[in-house]
Order: structure tokens, then C-alpha cells, then sequence
């Protein structure tokens, strides 16, 4: 059985004109444990959408979404929250990172929403993305690679079987976005989660040896072209 398996899933918003738009239409995607995808999505094809829905953050207007056996759609928002917070981690392009809390904190607070905070662990995972001498600074104080490290940090503190990474290299230079890029796939191989990645960047999309168009999945997009 498939890690993640989507079927016939859609979601539409309401316009301000009182119409309906439908941003995701997609008749069928899977992804299998420890795999890790590309998604190639430019701006306006539903890749960030199409991410929080697989999240639980937004419930689908129909279809079924499938993680690790589990139907998403079903689920209350209590127990998608739950489910998101012990199996999913998120890289977001933004960081949302606290910026009233040190590194540390933000991966405790992260753990604080799963099983529950695990210091050794967090202090760990700093110390894997090169930040065990930074664990007291603010966000202010790091750098913009620094602060995605941080970031990766904090989505694997739970564990968790799938990883969720919305265009996490945007806001880096070339440099960092490499390397930002290998920090991600090596720390998710080494804890045995998939990682489902959205880009744009060709440099990005060309260190994955699976990559998939996201507007050819995605009916929704198509249509509108």
C-alpha cells in the first residue's frame, strides 16, 4: 500500500463575485514510502492548495486521501490535526518560525503539538543541520539559511513519515538553496520519511530523479488554460 494515495480530489473557493473557482482537480497521485517526488508547479497551479490538503490543514470538497491507511477526508479536525501533527512535517518557504523563541524552542514548540517535547532530540536535530553552537539564538540573529535549517529541524522533530516541502528554497541564494536542498533529502533518507517537494526552480526539480508536472495532474489547471 502506497505511503500516500489521492483519489479523485478536488477543492474550489468562493470568488468575490460570488463564483466558484476550482484550484485542485486531481483524478489520482501516490507516493510510497521513503520515495521522494519533485513537483514542478509555477504560481497559480494549486501546489500550495494541493500541499495543505494532503496536511489535513484544508478538507477536500470531494475525493479520498489516503496516509499511511488513514482517509483524511473522514477524519474529524481533531483527529486530522493529530494526524498531521505525529506523521507530517512541513518545510514552508516562509520558515514560520516564532520569532519571540530561540532555534531550540521552535523545535520543542514543534515537538509540542506530536508526542511531546524530546530535548536530546531537538538538540540532535540542531546539531545535524549545523546549528548545535546557535541552539540559544533568536531567529533575528541567524542567517536566511540558518533559519530554513531551523525549519528543516523542526519538520522532521516528530518523526514523522511524510515530509511536505512548499518551494523551501525561494527565499535562499544559490549557494544555501543547494545546500538547503541536500540537508533536506539526506535528513529524510536517514529517518526513513518521503519527502514530497513543490518547485519551481529547474535547478531544484533537477536534482530529483522523479519529477512530475504538477499542472498535468491537476485538471483543475488545465482547464483554466
Amino acid at each position: 500500500m502506497p505511503l500516500l494515495e489521492i483519489n479523485g480530489l478536488k477543492k474550489s473557493f468562493i470568488t468575490p463575485d460570488g463564483g466558484t473557482h476550482c484550484v485542485v482537480d486531481i483524478a489520482g497521485f501516490t507516493l510510497g514510502e521513503r520515495e521522494q517526488v519533485a513537483l514542478s508547479g509555477e504560481s497559480g497551479s494549486g501546489k500550495t492548495t494541493f500541499l495543505n490538503l494532503i496536511a489535513g490543514i484544508l478538507a477536500p470538497d470531494a475525493g479520498s486521501l489516503r496516509l499511511n491507511g488513514a482517509d483524511m477526508a473522514s477524519l474529524s479536525e481533531r483527529e486530522r490535526d493529530r494526524l498531521r501533527a505525529t506523521s507530517i512535517g512541513y518545510i514552508f518557504q516562509t520558515f514560520n518560525l516564532l520569532q519571540g523563541y530561540s532555534a531550540l524552542e521552535n523545535v520543542l514548540l514543534g515537538m509540542s503539538f506530536g508526542p511531546g517535547a524530546d530535548k536530546p532530540f531537538a538538540e540532535m536535530l540542531l546539531r545535524r543541520v549545523g546549528l548545535g553552537e546557535k541552539l540559544r539564538h533568536l531567529p533575528r540573529q541567524l542567517s536566511t539559511g540558518q533559519q530554513q535549517r531551523v525549519a528543516v529541524a523542526r519538520a522532521l522533530a516528530n518523526r514523522p513519515k511524510l515530509v511536505l516541502a512548499d518551494e523551501p528554497t525561494g527565499n535562499l541564494d544559490l549557494a544555501n538553496a543547494r545546500e538547503a536542498l541536500r540537508l533536506i533529502r539526506d535528513i529524510c533518507h536517514e529517518s526513513g520519511a518521503a519527502l514530497l517537494l513543490v518547485s519551481h526552480d529547474r535547478d531544484v526539480l533537477a536534482g530529483f530523479e522523479k519529477v512530475q508536472e504538477l499542472a498535468k495532474l491537476n485538471q483543475a489547471t488545465v482547464a483554466a488554460q
